[in-house]
């Protein structure tokens, strides 16, 4: 079944599917600020755009582009800050 989310009064909607392969979302987020917590490790990879992010332990911001990939830990919360509009995947494990 495939779920429909959406944050941050609309900036950010994502689909979500879970199978056999386990959960996964891709979505879309408007330029903008945000922090998000987790339950599980989030593999998360822009498709379009950059993303700007702080993770959990770490004092710098880094900035990851179309195919990178960033891994978040479970149990946390980490930044992110968007100049302009991006997409992205993220697998749950």
């Amino acid at each position: 079944m495939i779920e429909v989310n959406e944050y941050f009064d609309g900036n950010v909607k994502s689909m979500a599917l879970e199978n056999e392969d386990g959960k996964a979302t891709v979505g879309v987020m408007a330029a903008g600020e945000f922090e998000f917590g987790t339950t599980t490790v989030e593999y998360m990879t822009v498709v379009s755009g950059s993303m700007t992010v702080l993770l959990p332990g770490d004092t710098e911001w880094k900035t990851y582009s179309p195919f990178q990939t960033f891994v978040v830990p479970a149990n946390t919360r980490f930044k992110l800050k968007l100049e302009k509009p991006a997409a992205y995947r993220c697998l749950y494990k």
